[in-house]
């Protein structure tokens, strides 16, 4: 037998209201209808779904052994159905979303948590690359929405909202030979000398080199490698305290002191999305989601 949605209803409609009466009214159909609905379901099948002996149609255990599944496939209509409402009113099928690599993106992926509550059957594509890398996504529209470290220029062909800020601040490992020559704190002019890893686009120029500040460094396009290189020796970095604040609490990273300036460099977060490129439903609110975490600028 094929099961339709018609006799998947017809079946529960019975089955929760325990009489061909009752599923008549709530399907809006005759009761005599109802009955032949079931009988017919229950020639193709081969066995009974309801003992009719009684007053009222008492499920067989092999109408109880179906309904489960019957449930489930009747929820994933239900799901189908509102999903093509949503479609047909601005919902787009995919959402694609690129995250700067070495940015935390706990509050969007809250965010998105949230509005996949709203759109169970809305597809979610997200995509980690260097900062540089996630921009020319953007322009080339291989994504909607980019997470970003905010830059020294605003493009005019980008929209951008604030929706949080973190501190980079340059980290070492304690067996780097730096560290061990340091006597309670290091001018941050002494870095220039000693490698730094940095987190960058394999093929674009970094756009934004305010993070950079030694002559030489070594770069990865993965921000759980370039860390992993730091701790293991190889240099320092200067990377999100957000993200680094677990391996500082293990002592597995040091988070240098300069005598001369903070160590730390506040750099604001934002959504970026092309201005010529109207955002679709789903976008626009994960964007207003962000922002009420985010709270007032």
């Amino acid at each position: 037998m094929n099961f339709s949605s018609d006799n998947i209803e017809l079946f529960l409609a019975v089955l929760d209201r325990g009489s061909f009466s009752a599923a008549a009214r709530a399907l809006r159909r005759v009761p005599s209808a109802v009955s032949m609905g079931i009988a017919n379901m229950e020639a193709e099948l081969g066995f009974d779904l309801f003992d009719r002996s009684r007053r009222e149609p008492v499920p067989t255990p092999l109408a109880l052994a179906l309904a489960p599944h019957a449930r489930a496939i009747a929820a994933q209509l239900k799901q189908l159905q509102i999903h093509a409402v949503e479609l047909s009113q601005g919902l787009e099928s995919t959402l694609s979303v690129g995250v700067a690599a070495d940015i935390n993106s706990a509050a969007l992926l809250a965010a998105i948590r949230r509005l996949s509550e709203r759109y169970s059957l809305l597809n979610v594509e997200l995509l980690s690359a260097p900062r540089d890398d996630v921009l020319h996504m953007l322009h080339e529209q291989r994504i909607a929405l980019g997470l970003v470290f905010g830059g020294l220029s605003v493009n005019s062909a980008e929209q951008l909202q604030l929706v949080g800020s973190d501190a980079l601040v340059a980290t070492l490992s304690p067996a780097h030979p730096a560290w061990r020559q340091t006597d309670g704190g290091l001018f941050i002019e002494d870095l220039v000398n000693v490698r730094q890893i940095v987190v960058a686009s394999r093929d674009l120029p970094v756009s934004d080199q305010r993070p950079q500040v030694a002559a030489f460094f070594w770069q990865t396009d993965s921000l759980t490698a370039a860390l992993s290189m730091v701790e293991a020796g190889l240099g320092w970095g200067n990377f999100p305290l957000s993200l680094t604040q677990p391996l500082l609490d293990s002592g597995r990273l040091v988070r240098l002191r300069f005598k001369n300036t903070h160590n730390a460099l506040r750099l604001p977060m934002h959504l970026v999305w092309l201005k010529n490129r109207p955002l679709d439903r789903a976008a626009r609110e994960l964007v207003d989601l962000m922002q009420q975490s985010a709270g007032p600028a």
